[in-house]
């Protein structure tokens, strides 16, 4: 097993598929620690959310510019003393690394489930741009974090307070 980072995180990126429950798990956990919480979402373009909002998959060009924003706004946040979780799907581990770069005070809190549960919570949520025949995408580009990225896996298929408790529990070391 790899190494811990040698600094305690001033920033969580709670990571996975649409519908994994980034910004339910991502606002929960933010509240329990005392900490200030963003959805990815709102840092689109507003040609990529029209692009998902049709049904068409993001490109990795679409997504350099909201990935480099939201590596900023986590800087800006560290910089700034404070901490922050974010809810930010990062399927690929080049997105990782781009909203990492270098720091080794962020970590990933990956949310693991199956697509049929997944798909289940996508057909009961209402007012989102990201339509669930898009979730097969998601999916084929997913790269689970791998172990030199110190990202905590946690599955979904459980409630909010235990899937918060799992993850805090992981951040104090008792995984």
């Amino acid at each position: 097993m790899p190494a811990s980072p040698s600094k305690p995180p001033c920033a969580l990126i709670v990571m996975g598929v649409a519908g994994s429950g980034k910004s339910t798990i991502g606002g929960a956990l933010a509240e329990r620690l005392g900490w200030a919480y963003e959805d990815a979402d709102t840092f689109h373009p507003a040609s990529n959310v029209a692009k998902m909002s049709a049904g068409q998959p993001l490109t990795d060009e679409d997504r350099w510019p909201w990935l480099k924003a939201i590596a900023a706004e986590i800087d800006r946040v560290c910089a700034g003393g404070r901490k922050i979780v974010i809810g930010c799907s990062a399927l690929r581990r080049v997105y990782r690394d781009l909203l990492v770069h270098g720091r080794d005070d962020i970590r990933f809190v990956y949310l693991d489930g199956s697509q049929a549960l997944i798909a289940d919570r996508i057909g009961h949520r209402k007012g989102h741009f990201m339509p669930a025949d898009l979730l097969a995408s998601q999916f084929e580009t997913l790269e689970p974090p791998g172990p030199d990225e110190h990202a905590l896996a946690v599955s979904i298929d459980a409630p909010v307070t235990t899937i918060v408790d799992d993850v805090l529990r992981q951040l104090r070391g008792g995984a």
